[in-house]
């Protein structure tokens, strides 16, 4: 455990909940067992018990790294594809205020990579738009929202020259279709895991109204 590193909030929520946090050493572990799939920029990752971040985070800061590394001499392309490695990444969690904490470690981790300023909202809002799908607050077991809702996630797709596209898919069928193919496999029109949602290409400025 790093210095300052808090693994526990309280002994009731460890009671309640069995909320314990894994100390990043841990997940620097694991994440390395699947380091190929950790630098790609478009492999996604759900956390279905996310907490604060511990796990998305440092998958983030790993896919950031990736932008660099490919896309890092242009500011048009870094910042794009920075935006796409955040919507690559999801969350679950039960507990409101951890999936509040969740959210904004995710774009304070975003912000700081694009060195984000005053002039930058749009940017800020867009990364804000996107953890607000992304990173749901409810039950994994359950599939279900805190409002006992279906669980809906969006497929975001990067289309090149600033334009991303987003299409919405229940969680429940998502799930079933993963245990064979993968999350946001390939779709075939006439299956049943079809969309509940599709929306126009959109760009930074239109993601973040």
């Amino acid at each position: 455990m790093t210095s300052g590193e808090r693994l526990v909030k309280s002994r009731q929520r460890v009671s309640d909940h069995g909320e314990v946090f894994t100390p990043r050493w841990l997940v620097d572990d694991m994440l390395d067992l699947v380091k190929g799939e950790t630098e790609r920029i478009d492999s996604r990752f759900l956390e279905p018990a996310c907490g604060s971040g511990n796990f998305l985070v440092p998958v983030l800061e790993r896919k950031l790294a990736a932008v660099q590394a490919r896309h890092g001499r242009s500011d048009f392309e870094k910042r794009h594809y920075a935006l796409y490695a955040l919507m690559c990444i999801y969350g679950i969690e039960l507990l409101a205020d951890n999936a509040q904490e969740c959210r904004e470690n995710l774009a304070g981790t975003f912000a700081r990579y694009l060195k984000l300023g005053a002039d930058d909202q749009v940017w800020l809002r867009a990364a804000q738009a996107v953890l607000a799908a992304n990173i749901v607050q409810g039950d994994a077991l359950k599939l279900t929202d805190a409002r006992g809702e279906h669980i809906v996630f969006p497929e975001w797709g990067y289309l090149g020259r600033g334009k991303y596209q987003r299409r919405d898919f229940r969680f429940d069928s998502l799930a079933r279709k993963a245990a064979f193919d993968g999350l946001f496999a390939a779709f075939e029109e006439h299956d049943v895991f079809a969309p509940v949602k599709s929306y126009p290409a959109m760009t930074v400025q239109e993601i973040a109204a």
